[in-house]
């Protein structure tokens, strides 16, 4: 059985930073492209970053690029999303995912962590 578990987020202030992880357990992933995705109060889910299998190629949003770094560790099955620079925009529920894809109105994955509360304060 698939799992995935986040942790790492919390409560900070605007230009604070924080890492989020996500373990990857159930088989293994090193195939796999893993991501985030966040979803804010009364808005719809979306794309934050995404890493290839190898961890060789990353894509971001245009609103993180430049704040938002994402790693992987295949050996330990779990991938990271450092955030510096954080706004208060970025306030939303983040959730890792296997094998991510998106457009312009929807977000899709093979699996789904539960979700983890990041909060940023003005």
């Amino acid at each position: 059985q698939v799992q995935l578990v986040e942790s790492g987020g919390g409560l900070v202030q605007a230009g604070d930073s924080l890492r989020l992880s996500c373990a990857a357990s159930g088989r293994a992933f090193y195939r796999d492209s893993m991501g985030w995705f966040r979803q804010a109060p009364g808005k719809e889910r979306e794309f934050v970053a995404a890493i290839d299998w190898s961890g060789g190629t990353t894509s971001y949003a245009n609103s993180v690029k430049g704040r938002f770094t994402i790693s992987r560790d295949n050996a330990k099955n779990t991938v990271y999303l450092q955030m510096n620079s954080l706004k208060p925009e970025d306030t939303a529920v983040y959730y890792c995912t296997i094998n991510p894809t998106y457009g312009s109105s929807w977000t899709r994955a093979d699996y789904w962590g539960q979700g983890t509360q990041v909060t940023v304060s003005s």
